[in-house]
């Protein structure tokens, strides 16, 4: 796992992709790659002829740097960071703010790939080297670039669906969510995904800061004494359901929680041992410590 800072200052533990899965991306674009440049080839010298070298030289030269530079620019730019192989093994190139990568990043990495990487004899070795010893796997086009891969697709078994708290759906009924962009909306999500594999430690800490950043442009505030995990997930679960109706005009798009406690209303907990306290004034009601269902 790895730490990216997102624009909002929240620090989202992302998997990196290691040397295996993009070596394997690698060899499949590859493989697709010496494809389209044969035909290409062979049918640009049927229209050219191969009694004229130098034009034939310069036709090959541009179906070769058309093949190699030119399908992982336009693929990643495109496609938002993937390629067929990348697709094939559930990588994601983004910028190292977590953001997604543009044309000029894009460039930068075919272009090294092509001409410093992958050359001759070199056959990927300085890549290679490269991902061993950089802390985040990143080969030379990354470095340049200020780009990482990401290892976006994760066991279904891990993926929190979207919740919503019982004693919580009246109170979100009421949220102004205006200001709650889909960038803050996305680092939620992946952190209520994650939850269950960072250390407590850690989700203490990056809860913390989410809950911070949702209470600065989510409006009313939750009721005294809910925890954590249960206002990120109510949040999120209306801000999903009324996009949900805006489409289709049909049910919410979130799901009961499997934790309700109807001994009480309020505070919201999974647990009543584990009922928090606000962490800011009584005037200004919030979630206190970050707590997960267990």
């Amino acid at each position: 796992m790895s730490q990216l800072v997102t624009g909002e200052a929240v620090t989202i533990d992302l998997r990196v992709a290691r040397l295996g899965s993009r070596l394997i991306a690698a060899t499949v674009d590859l493989s697709l790659q010496v494809v389209a440049l044969l035909i290409m080839a062979f049918a640009a010298f049927m229209i050219v002829g191969p009694d004229n070298d130098a034009l034939a030289a310069t036709v090959y030269l541009l179906i070769v740097v058309t093949v190699l530079v030119g399908y992982p620019v336009t693929a990643e730019t495109v496609w938002h960071g993937r390629t067929i192989g990348k697709v094939a093994m559930g990588l994601r190139v983004v910028r190292d703010d977590g953001g997604p990568i543009r044309f000029r990043h894009a460039f930068v990495r075919g272009l090294l790939g092509a001409v410093v990487e992958r050359p001759g004899a070199l056959l990927g070795i300085p890549a290679v080297v490269s991902m061993l010893i950089s802390e985040k796997s990143k080969r030379l086009g990354d470095l340049l670039a200020g780009t990482v891969v990401l290892q976006e697709r994760i066991p279904r078994g891990n993926a929190a669906p979207v919740m919503m708290p019982p004693q919580l759906a009246y109170w979100a009924s009421s949220l102004d969510l205006s200001v709650f962009g889909d960038a803050l909306a996305l680092s939620v999500r992946q952190f209520l995904g994650r939850v269950q594999e960072l250390s407590p430690e850690a989700r203490e800490r990056i809860g913390s800061q989410l809950v911070a950043s949702v209470l600065a442009v989510v409006t009313p505030p939750p009721p005294p004494g809910t925890p954590g995990w249960a206002y990120l997930s109510a949040v999120l679960a209306e801000r999903t359901a009324r996009a949900h109706r805006r489409l289709t005009g049909g049910p919410p798009g979130w799901q009961p929680s499997p934790y309700p406690n109807p001994a009480f209303q309020h505070p919201v907990s999974p647990h009543p041992t584990q009922r928090m306290q606000p962490t800011q004034p009584v005037e200004q009601p919030a979630p206190g410590p970050f707590v997960p269902p267990s």
